[in-house]
């Protein structure tokens, strides 16, 4: 256990420094990444209905041999509040199938950041019908900046927001844009 938990938050190569340094038992970083190949990791399941999810995407760094250009790659987590978090690496699919399988709730209040890899992530996980997608607060103001307009209009267009008045904010929107 030692060595899956260390092994989750470092290389194998500092994952053996740091259980011999711990233990005073030298594990092999080879041993170390044969042990994590082995385990299957089951993403838990649901006994209350989930009310909430929120979605995201990463990149992480793949070693390469010296010399040769660092590879990034995705990954996407989803997190059912008040129950748990998954997460998969380079397979969608099988997160959206975990999620599938919770008892969710109509409708579902599902948190994103607006980029399209999140939203297609989210779709397949509930229908339209019961999906309530809500944009996460930086990246809505990050948006509203994109608007445009006067420092007002904008102070008045977060205000808006905040409170929750979406129409008074869509009707001071559309005054920018026709200027």
């Amino acid at each position: 256990m030692c060595c899956l938990r260390v092994s989750a938050n470092s290389s194998y190569e500092h994952t053996e420094a740091d259980v011999a340094m711990f233990t005073g038992i030298r594990v092999p970083a080879k041993t170390q990444q044969r042990l994590v190949h082995r385990q299957t990791f089951e993403l838990p399941q649901a006994e209350q209905e989930i009310t909430e999810l929120s979605a995201d995407g990463g990149k992480i760094r793949i070693r390469t041999p010296v010399g040769e250009e660092c590879r990034w790659l995705d990954y996407k987590g989803v997190r059912l509040h008040e129950f748990a978090t998954g997460a998969c690496f380079q397979d969608n699919q099988q997160l959206v199938d975990w999620v599938r399988q919770q008892p969710l709730s109509t409708p579902i209040t599902c948190l994103g950041d607006g980029h399209d890899g999140v939203w297609n992530l989210i779709k397949p996980m509930a229908t339209e019908e019961q999906r309530r997608e809500i944009l996460d607060w930086y990246h809505l103001m990050e948006n509203l900046e994109k608007v445009g307009g006067s420092i007002r209009r904008l102070n008045d267009a977060k205000a808006l927001l905040w409170k929750g008045n979406v129409d008074d904010t869509m009707r001071l929107s559309s005054k920018v844009c026709k200027v």
